[in-house]
């Protein structure tokens, strides 16, 4: 005995199913990559805001070969005025008198996500200068 059943349809509900789960993949890889740029811009944002603060250098003694430090007032300042340049929130921290570290707080504005909810992807971005004496190529 054969039965005969109705297949009509059943393949536009596969064709609409795959078609929702194939725009979901592509919006997760669009807003992951989206997520991966904005952490590169926040580390990059945050090495030159560090490398701005690095160049307030205590001038006098280190001209004179005593020392070198960082003159930390300036550095935060410099540091920070590249960061609200830039539009971004961070923090500036400064170390041993020779070292600044700038972390960068932004976020990433998902494209897709948002329809699961997903509105916001919040990124970091670390970066540290370091002030370094050479002699002829040679650190000292």
């Amino acid at each position: 005995m054969r039965r005969d059943v109705d297949e009509r349809g059943s393949i536009t509900v596969w064709l609409a199913l795959s078609s929702f789960v194939m725009i979901f993949l592509v919006g997760l890889t669009v807003d992951l990559g989206g997520q991966v740029h904005a952490h590169e811009r926040a580390h990059d944002l945050a090495a030159q805001a560090a490398r701005a603060g690095g160049e307030e250098v205590q001038g006098a003694a280190a001209i004179q070969g005593r020392e070198l430090a960082i003159r930390p007032a300036a550095a935060r300042a410099a540091a920070e005025r590249y960061l609200e340049a830039a539009g971004v929130n961070g923090t500036v921290d400064i170390r041993d008198g020779d070292t600044i570290t700038v972390t960068v707080h932004d976020t990433y504005d998902a494209k897709f996500l948002g329809l699961i909810g997903i509105t916001r992807l919040d990124v970091t971005g670390t970066a540290s200068a370091r002030l370094v004496r050479t002699l002829g190529g040679n650190q000292r």
